[in-house]
């Protein structure tokens, strides 16, 4: 996985194509990022019991790594992410500036 926790992000496709946030968790088996306030859905919740009330959850869905671009932190442009080895350690970089992430 490219992407880690508190990279900043612009989806690229759905219903909120455009926006920008950071990442808030990310699932390696599923291939899965959620994102900071970003796409949210509403869950309805019954009463459990007497005396309780329902309510309206608003809760934000995890969407593919491919709906998504990582900004770069010195060109701020949605780029792709390469990686590059120095001394034995493996780097990510950015592809249009070629700076280290």
């Amino acid at each position: 996985m490219k992407l880690i926790k508190g990279d900043k992000v612009k989806i690229t496709k759905g219903k909120d194509r455009g926006k920008e946030g950071a990442i808030e968790k990310v699932w390696v088996k599923e291939g899965k990022v959620t994102i900071t306030g970003l796409n949210l859905y509403k869950r309805h919740i019954k009463p459990r019991g007497e005396g309780q009330k329902g309510q309206i959850l608003t809760l934000a869905r995890p969407l593919p790594v491919g709906n998504v671009a990582l900004i770069c932190p010195k060109c701020k442009e949605p780029t792709r992410i390469g990686f590059k080895i120095n001394r034995n350690e493996k780097v990510r970089i950015c592809r249009k500036c070629e700076g280290e992430i």
